[in-house]
């Protein structure tokens, strides 16, 4: 259930806060230390540094990029899901962001904008030093343009929170040299943005391999088009997002995995089906994950009680968006944890075994299926931190290519594709085909809406 909402313009360019992009200049190095000049080793540690940005998730201290920030200005603001958690419980943070109410001081969106910037930072000083790497120009491009990629996806995301933003493109000489040129601290245009978005996502295409060249989790080629694609899609470029989609689709190094529900555990990271994902996994034996993902999201107790719960209950899926699933439809169950509510205390048995109370015990009635990770080492593992849970979270997937080549084939008139586009994804889910309607019938009926991939 992760998307952005473009209804949802922020207007918060009054916070710019300039130290998230100043700070590296006065980390002066060790004299005699080696370089990226002298040691590829440290270029390419550079790149694996932007990467780790993926999973800040300290919505209350350094920044938010995919932590309960994100959560709550992306699926909380949506339709598709509510505040969920008890009635009180961050009633003046998520819930006024839930209810549109949100001021330019609230905590999560400038949590976002310091994440972002942050991690924006970090891609710049990976760029400047990769510039002056001492390994093969093959290489170093590469690594910019997994780098770069990063470095568009954030303003992809700021661009659609805040609409025009400060374009740091490159690391402060000095303080002075931050404090003296404007870009820093003066908002470019949307256009402006996008041009740098569409300039760095087209170097990573040109740059990247193919994904079966690539180490598993790296962008690739296929992942710097499919985001591409959906820049453009945003942009209502349709040639260019047929073009883009149709390459990846044609390219054999995707398919889409047949049971729909191991997408979304542990048996599923980095599938066939998987384009951009945030990977999770273990260092030097401590969990590395986006902190808080799960438990942010998992089933609370409330009630009666007498259970060790899973987490806050935050972001549960509306009624709204349960009910909008046909009858039958095999990703209903994938997705939304239902609490038993029949009077009979059977509860609701997890695909693990796991199983979680009747609704006297529990505060709300549905929670996002997609978020839980099994507390069964045995199923999914984790060292036992609950708060970074090994999660991988699934940014881009095959089927949103398939679904955004059905869209721009739908508005450049071939309504046979666009139909069988969505006929493909609907066989997955168990449902029957749908007959080619076209234009603005299709697009009304099944325009985008990410979940229903």
């Amino acid at each position: 259930m992760i998307h952005l909402n473009i209804k949802v313009i922020f207007m918060m360019a009054l916070i710019i806060m300039v130290h998230a992009c100043t700070s590296d200049f006065l980390n002066v190095p060790v004299q005699g230390a080696g370089t990226t000049a002298t040691d590829p080793a440290l270029a390419e540690n550079l790149v694996t540094g932007a990467y780790n940005s993926l999973i800040s998730g300290d919505a209350f201290g350094s920044g938010d990029t995919h932590g309960i920030a994100f959560i709550s200005t992306t699926n909380i603001l949506s339709d598709d899901a509510d505040k969920g958690s008890s009635p009180n419980d961050q009633i003046g943070i998520i819930g006024d962001l839930d209810n549109f109410i949100h001021t330019p001081t609230n905590i999560f969106v400038g949590s976002i904008w310091n994440g972002h910037y942050s991690a924006i930072a970090k891609c710049n000083q990976a760029i400047k030093a990769l510039d002056a790497a001492g390994t093969d120009q093959t290489t170093k491009n590469r690594w910019i343009g997994e780098v770069r990629f990063l470095r568009a996806y954030y303003y992809f995301n700021l661009v659609r929170y805040f609409g025009g933003v400060p374009a740091v493109l490159r690391v402060p000489e000095s303080a002075e040299d931050a404090n003296q040129d404007n870009t820093f601290q003066t908002r470019a245009t949307v256009d402006q943005i996008y041009k740098i978005i569409t300039d760095d996502l087209q170097f990573a295409v040109d740059n990247t391999p193919l994904r079966s060249a690539s180490q598993k989790g790296r962008i690739n080629k296929g992942t710097a088009q499919s985001m591409l694609a959906k820049v453009y899609m945003y942009r209502k470029d349709w040639q260019k997002t047929l073009e883009l989609t149709t390459e990846v689709i044609n390219s054999g190094q995707y398919a889409l995995l047949p049971d729909y529900a191991q997408l979304w555990r542990f048996e599923g990271n980095n599938s066939t089906e998987s384009i951009f994902e945030i990977q999770t996994g273990t260092f030097n034996n401590t969990d590395f994950g986006v902190r808080g993902y799960c438990v942010w999201q998992g089933p609370r107790v409330g009630g009666k009680g007498g259970w060790t719960d899973l987490g806050f209950g935050f972001c549960t899926p509306s009624r709204q968006f349960v009910n909008s699933y046909e009858p039958g439809d095999k990703r209903k169950d994938a997705t939304v944890i239902t609490i038993d509510d029949s009077g009979t205390n059977k509860g609701t048995i997890l695909f693990d075994g796991y199983r979680i109370p009747s609704k006297d015990s529990i505060e709300n009635y549905f929670y996002n299926y997609k978020a839980y990770h099994s507390e069964l080492k045995t199923i999914e593992p984790f060292l036992g931190n609950r708060d970074n849970k090994q999660k991988n979270i699934h940014i881009l997937r095959f089927a949103d290519v398939i679904l955004m080549q059905a869209e721009a084939a739908n508005e450049l008139g071939n309504a046979g594709l666009a139909t069988s586009n969505i006929n493909r994804l609907r066989s997955r889910a168990g449902l029957p085909d749908v007959q080619a309607a076209g234009g603005s019938a299709l697009r009304k009926q099944y325009g985008r809406k990410e979940d229903m991939s």
